[in-house]
Formats: structure tokens, sequence, C-alpha cells
């Protein structure tokens, strides 16, 4: 008999969070380390929003809560729904989860069936195929063309549509290349995926952090139709500098919700209640600081794409969003580090961490073994000392 279940068992772990515990030890034996891994914005959760824990706190707001989430905190999401995306939801539409993570987790379980095939554009946020796995599903990878800016057309992904064929993850901005689609884009995708009747997962974690003249725009934005099939996922872990708060939410039709509500309640119950008050300043409260984090991400992914422009062998397609780019290192493949030959992503990034001390996540993580993912979300300082390693490194191959 076998220890472990076969759904388990197709689980591959997070290369990020490997690099990132590689790069912890460094660190911890004294070695001067610069991550461009996990990504999690370098700035304090704001002031208002911890001192409105801190009150929930001292009212004794610690018990269960409705397994969605606060009745208040559904409203505050129902407004802001409205307010940023003209969308129109009732609090019964939303559940509140432990992080959008697991509200991914959670739309993928209600959706997917044994054998259903679930699109993913490539490169991908690497927990995208492992959840649709573990819930029985088949990814179909589409692969967006970096002439294209990481974007996929509508003609890509109706020839990837089968009758097999249940649900597009869709992530813009994107994680891990900061592509942005345009209102136009996802218009021309909404109106593939309507024709097909499929769902599409619409994962909105970054829409705050864009920069120049664009403009973010919500899958479900499209048509009453395409509202009906669309489930999007949000949070305030990037947006407001709350990662470690594990507040995540979905907007969805009501039969869903209501399925996700059902088995939310067995599996976690509510998400932290502290977490949820404080989540309502947040939503509630202009948004000055965020303002400012998103200033102070645009002045580095400037100065980054300016650094990296002057780097020989390699290149990035600019990124409009989030905060990370793709670094193309595939004219590196081939060369040789001491007595080692970089093949691929991960030869690439181990023999950078051995020998500038520099943290990057293959990859291969995301679909893409020709690059490596390079986030801006540490200082500017160490951002611009991590550069230059990566250009002495590169320059030192043979």
């Amino acid at each position: 008999m076998e220890r472990l279940a076969n759904r388990i068992r197709t689980i591959s772990p997070s290369l990020t969070l490997a690099i990132s515990a590689k790069a912890k030890a460094l660190k911890k034996e004294g070695e001067d380390v610069i991550s461009f891994g996990v990504g999690e914005p370098d700035f304090n959760t704001p002031a208002h929003i911890v001192e409105a824990a801190i009150d929930a706190l001292e009212k004794g707001h610690t018990k269960y809560t409705a397994s969605s989430g606060l009745p208040e905190l559904r409203r505050a999401i129902c407004e802001k729904f409205r307010r940023d995306n003209g969308l129109e939801y009732e609090p019964s539409q939303i559940i509140v989860s432990n992080g959008a993570k697991h509200s991914i987790f959670n739309v993928c379980y209600a959706l997917i069936n044994e054998g259903d095939e679930v699109i993913i554009p490539a490169p991908y946020w690497l927990t995208y195929p492992e959840v649709v796995k573990v819930c029985g599903g088949v990814p179909v990878f589409v692969k967006a063309k970096k002439s294209a800016g990481f974007k996929i057309s509508p003609e890509q992904l109706k020839a990837a549509i089968t009758p097999k064929t249940k649900m597009l993850i869709f992530n813009s901005p994107c994680n891990p290349t900061g592509a942005v689609y345009s209102e136009e884009e996802i218009r021309a995708l909404a109106a593939v995926c309507e024709e097909a009747g499929i769902f599409v997962l619409s994962d909105e974690i970054y829409e705050k952090l864009v920069y120049g003249n664009v403009q973010p725009f919500s899958f479900a934005a499209c048509s009453p139709k395409m509202k009906d099939l669309t489930v999007t996922v949000n949070g305030v872990s990037k947006t407001y500098a709350m990662t470690g708060w594990r507040i995540g939410y979905l907007a969805a039709p009501k039969d869903v919700a209501s399925a996700i509500d059902s088995f939310q309640s067995h599996a976690t119950s509510n998400a932290n209640s502290i977490a949820q008050y404080a989540t309502i300043k947040a939503l509630n409260s202009p948004e000055a600081a965020v303002e400012e984090m998103v200033a102070r991400f645009a002045k580095r992914r400037l100065a980054m794409i300016e650094r990296i422009s002057d780097m020989q062998g390699v290149y990035c397609i600019i990124p409009e969003g989030a905060f990370y780019a793709m670094l193309v290192v595939s004219g590196c493949y081939g060369k040789k580090f001491g007595k080692k030959t970089i093949t691929d992503s991960v030869s690439f990034a181990d023999c950078l961490l051995e020998a500038a001390k520099v943290a990057v996540v293959p990859g291969v993580s995301f679909g893409a073994d020709d690059c490596v993912r390079l986030s801006y979300s540490l200082s500017m300082q160490d951002m611009l000392k991590g550069l230059d390693r990566i250009d002495a490194f590169i320059q030192s191959l043979q």
C-alpha cells in the first residue's frame, strides 16, 4: 500500500521558496547575499492598518467569523469592486480566504473535475499548474511570445481549447513577466472564452502595481455573460504590504461562491479575524501609502531596466506591472563557470548564487527555461549592487 496519496505526489516543490531558503542559509553563515527571489514588498504595513488590528485586539474581536468573512469586510470588498473595476457584486458573492493563493485553490477545487483541461499562459506563476494537478485537472500551456510582450493572442487561446477545456487561468498584471493586458486585448480573449463557454480564473492581485500610462482591466467587466463565467481573485498582500496577514478574497457567480463557502467552512473555517478588521481599514482608507509605494517601485523598475540594457549577453522584456522582470539568460548557456557548464536556468541560478552571492529564481519554474526572474521589491541600493554582481558574473563566464 502506498503511503502517500497520488494527488500529493503530483506536486512539485516551489523553487522560489527553495532559492529563498538557500539564500537565507548563506546569510545566516555571514555571507553578503542579495536576493531577487520572493515577491514581497520591502515596506512595512501602513501604520493606520496596523492600528486597526491593534484596536480589534483590544476590543476582543478574536472569535470565529462567518466562514466567508466578516459581513462588513465583504461589503467593503463589494465597494472596492464597484469603485475600482466597475463591477457590481452582492456580499454573498464574496469569499474571504487565507490569502489569494488559498482563493485560487478554492476556485480550482470547486470547478475542476478529473481530467478537465485548464489553459495557463506561459510564463506563469509556478503555483497555477500545481493546484490544477492536485485538483485532478490537466494544465495546458500556451506559450506567450517575447515579441508580443509575453502576452498570448486570441488565436493562440482558441487553438488551445478542446471539448475538455474547463477554464483559463489569467493573470494581469502578471507574475513573473510584469505583462499587463490592455482592455482591448482582454476583450478579445473574453470573446473567445464566451464563445467556448469556459470559465476564467482572473488573478488580479497586482492590479494597483502598474506604471506609466498603463491601466488594468478586469476580465469580468467585459460583459454580463463573461462576468457569469469569471471568478476574480484579489487580496491585500501586494497592494498594502500585508503578505504575512494572509487575507485574499474572490468574487464569483452565486452558485460558485456558495460552493466555495461550503468547502471553506470545512477546510479552514474563517480567515484570521484580526487581519479581517485590518483589511476593512485598508480598503476603506485613502491610498496615499499605496501611491508612495508604487512610485518607489516605478523608480526601481526604471533603474533595473536601464542597468540591464547596459549588460552584454542578456536582456529583458520591459515589464509594465507587478514588481518583476524576466532576464533572458539563454545567451549564457554553453559557457563555463569554473569547471561547471551552464546549461539551463537552474544551473545559471546555482552558479550565480555560488559565485556572486546573488539569488534569482530559475525560469523553468515559470515555464520559461531561457530566463530567470528578478524582483525589484528590494531596496534600490541592494538592487543596483546585485545587478552589478550579475553583470560581473556574466562577463566572467568562459
